[in-house]
């Protein structure tokens, strides 16, 4: 059934790209500035957690490397990770006419706010890569690696978006418990402080957090130049737990999807 799920997807992959450009265009239309906006907030976000940190609480650098560097590369993945949750969560709702008089594959909602957004995420690992040249750190092939763990984060969030944006229709209550989870998060997720500044015993409890290997990955990709297949367990870990998400969020959307119209 999953399997014939994503066949279906697949087959419509132009229409896929074809909504993915008009929704990351209507986001911003009627604006004066338009899209700059997807860049200009998060590119301010970034701005004041590096004055809040470097400049108000002068924090060290992260052993020899600018801590403007080691937040840059955790905290543009967050945000690419947390838009896509709350944005396909949402996907389905906000697109109710689509569900009631259109004939469409409704699985394509969710993954056309993933896709949306990944514009955005791209041209932030693009200026990830001009700071890091600006401070005198040249790309070399561990850089490609940001491509693994951004192909592994579109996985669970494909996952959390079906679960989520189906669930969402007959328990709305799902949105605010998904915001709150996500600002717990924020700040439980090693984004702009050091893993190891907590105790070895709890180092396992931060790990079960899936987005911790993603964060941590873009790190090695880019700071500590460690492959992926050296993490062997907790790359196991992630998969298995990806996979668990991606077929119970695909089951329960399959299940789910002839509902929405009634109750929508």
């Amino acid at each position: 059934m999953f399997i014939c799920f994503l066949s279906e997807l697949f087959s419509r992959k132009d229409v896929i790209f074809e909504l993915t450009k008009r929704d990351f265009k209507a986001v911003y239309l009627g604006s004066y500035l338009g899209i700059l906006w997807a860049f200009a907030l998060p590119i301010a976000n970034i701005l004041i957690f590096w004055f809040i940190f470097e400049v108000g609480f002068k924090s060290k650098p992260i052993g020899d490397v600018p801590y403007v560097l080691w937040l840059v590369s955790g905290i543009v993945p967050w945000f690419f990770f947390s838009d896509c949750v709350n944005n396909g969560a949402n996907s389905v709702l906000q697109n109710s006419f689509i569900v009631k008089k259109v004939p469409f594959s409704i699985g394509m909602l969710p993954i056309i706010k993933i896709f949306s957004g990944l514009i955005i995420h791209i041209f932030f690992i693009l200026l990830i890569l001009v700071i890091f040249i600006a401070y005198g750190y040249t790309p070399d092939l561990y850089f490609l690696q940001v491509f693994y763990y951004l192909f592994a984060m579109i996985m669970l969030l494909i996952g959390l978006s079906w679960l989520t944006s189906s669930v969402v229709i007959f328990f709305r209550d799902l949105r605010p418990l998904i915001t709150i989870t996500l600002q717990i998060g924020f700040y439980l997720t090693p984004i702009f402080w050091n893993l190891k500044i907590f105790p070895e015993e709890y180092h396992l409890l931060m790990q079960v957090n899936p987005i911790f290997y993603i964060i941590e990955g873009y790190r090695d990709s880019l700071i500590t130049k460690v492959w992926f297949w050296e993490h062997g367990s907790m790359t196991l870990y992630f998969w298995m737990l990806t996979t668990l998400v991606l077929t119970c969020g695909a089951l329960v959307f399959r299940r789910l999807r002839p509902h929405f119209a009634d109750v929508l």
